[in-house]
């Protein structure tokens, strides 16, 4: 005989379980830290923070092994017709290539993060700001050095003209010391040379490694938009040119720019590559001089030469930095006959694409030979051009050394050249043709569909030509010449 046993269903048990799970239950959790102690507790086992245990509810799911909880806002959600856009203003900074890049000055509160190369001159920039700032915005500002001392950052302020009864300085390099200042302080914009030079105790690392640039960062980012404070951090970059420290950092800021420059030259370029309050893609030109730094609202004059007679070697083009249009002349010289591989040099140009207009130029054109005989071209006034744009230029300017047929100095020519000898179409022609006819230019010779016939406008005191490939852009240009 079997005797059978009945036994209790576990699917009901189951189903009561996951249901209590459900319900809402008390829970505590500390707002400093993160810590959920079992019941309350007046101070955090954790951190020690006083009077930081609050009271939430728990919703049941988990990240990393924790509970997440829900707890009430500081402030409730509002429809965005009833949020003001003032605080969100710019202000300007006094500077006006800079506040060109920066979409119109500073936004109270926003973190700006300016990367360049040592010796480009963003120390200088910079000071040059926060004198501006000082002087201008009824708020003081603050620059704390963590590399210089306030001694040698004076002896600068002085050289450049600087010194205000607003503008504060300070050395240091610790979290907490530049938090005291703020507090002591109390500016509307603080510059800080370099964030990698600042550390906090409370992180492990050594200053300028990846945990202490994440831990100072996050800190300064929350301190200024909870006191509305512009700032300016002064980064690092690599041996690539990339800002150093974790990718992290040009997430947490609102505004990345790159300072750029040849040390030999001159020019300096304030580039933006984020944005969250205007475009990404502007520019800013500025001159480096023995007083300082300033700002230069027509550079296109730095990359031209004016001769009294034309020169063969020589043609002008229009390049796009961002949205600025600058003129810039393209130099070629074109050296004796080699045997072997003769050098190709270039200076401020892609030499791949010098290459590729070479080899184009003696297979479509007659009565030009340049295998086997060097060639050197370069930009004037240390601007680099890499854009396809400046590929006819390029083309004209090795026709002309190479024939020794100098190009008219009123005539400018844009468009990329392809490996069949066409011209190709380029962007923002008329933009270009706008810039080169405001310096007097009279004659430019475009891409076809990009002439006043096809766009339906063009500057009324320039002259625009259509060519097709190379040899018509050669043609045109001796005719010019020839005139």
């Amino acid at each position: 005989m079997s005797i059978s046993r009945s036994t209790p269903s576990r699917a009901g048990t189951g189903s009561r379980s996951r249901a209590a799970a459900r319900e809402p239950r008390p829970a505590y959790e500390c707002d400093a830290c993160g810590h959920q102690p079992p019941k309350w507790v007046g101070r955090c086992p954790e951190c020690g923070e006083w009077g930081s245990v609050v009271e939430c509810t728990v919703t049941g799911p988990t990240v990393s092994g924790r509970v997440v909880t829900s707890r009430m806002p500081a402030e409730p959600a509002r429809p965005i017709a009833t949020i003001s856009a003032a605080p969100a203003r710019a202000r300007p900074t006094g500077v006006g290539e800079l506040d060109r890049v920066l979409g119109g000055g500073l936004v109270p509160g926003a973190v700006v993060l300016l990367a360049g190369e040592p010796g480009v001159g963003k120390s200088t920039l910079l000071l040059d700001v926060a004198q501006q700032w000082a002087a201008g915005a009824g708020s003081p500002s603050l620059v704390v050095s963590g590399e210089e001392s306030v001694s040698q950052v004076r002896l600068r302020a002085e050289r450049m003209g600087t010194l205000h009864d607003q503008l504060f300085l300070a050395a240091e390099s610790d979290l907490a010391a530049v938090l005291g200042h703020l507090d002591a302080v109390k500016p509307g914009l603080l510059v800080l040379d370099s964030v990698q030079t600042i550390s906090t105790t409370g992180t492990e690392g050594v200053p300028g490694g990846v945990t202490q640039v994440r831990a100072v960062t996050a800190a300064l980012v929350a301190v200024a938009k909870e006191r509305g404070v512009a700032t300016v951090l002064v980064g690092h970059v690599t041996k690539d040119g990339q800002v150093a420290g974790p990718r992290v950092l040009e997430h947490l800021v609102d505004v990345v720019l790159h300072f750029e420059g040849d040390k030999h030259s001159s020019l300096r370029m304030v580039r933006g590559v984020k944005n969250r309050f205007g475009a990404a893609d502007e520019v800013g030109c500025f001159e480096m001089h023995e007083g300082g730094i300033s700002s230069l609202a027509d550079p296109s004059g730095l990359f031209l030469t004016r001769y009294s007679e034309p020169v063969p070697g020589t043609c002008v083009t229009v390049a796009m930095e961002g949205r600025r249009a600058l003129l810039t002349e393209v130099q070629a010289l074109i050296g004796a006959t080699v045997a072997g591989s003769p050098r190709r040099t270039v200076s401020g140009l892609d030499s791949a694409r010098l290459a590729m207009v070479l080899a184009v130029l003696q297979r479509r054109t007659e009565r030009l030979t340049l295998h086997d005989r060097e060639v050197f071209a370069a930009t004037v006034g240390g601007i680099r051009v890499v854009e396809p744009a400046a590929d006819l230029a390029v083309a004209l300017a090795v026709a002309s050394g190479g024939l020794n047929l100098a190009i008219a100095p009123h005539l400018v020519a844009i468009g990329e050249v392809g490996l069949t000898g066409e011209v190709r179409r380029v962007g923002a022609v008329p933009r270009r043709l706008a810039e080169a006819a405001r310096l007097g230019f009279r004659l430019a010779l475009v891409p076809p569909g990009c002439g006043p016939t096809s766009t339906g406008a063009g500057p009324e005191q320039m002259r625009v030509i259509e060519v097709t490939d190379v040899r018509s852009a050669l043609q045109a240009a001796a005719r010019a010449s020839a005139e």
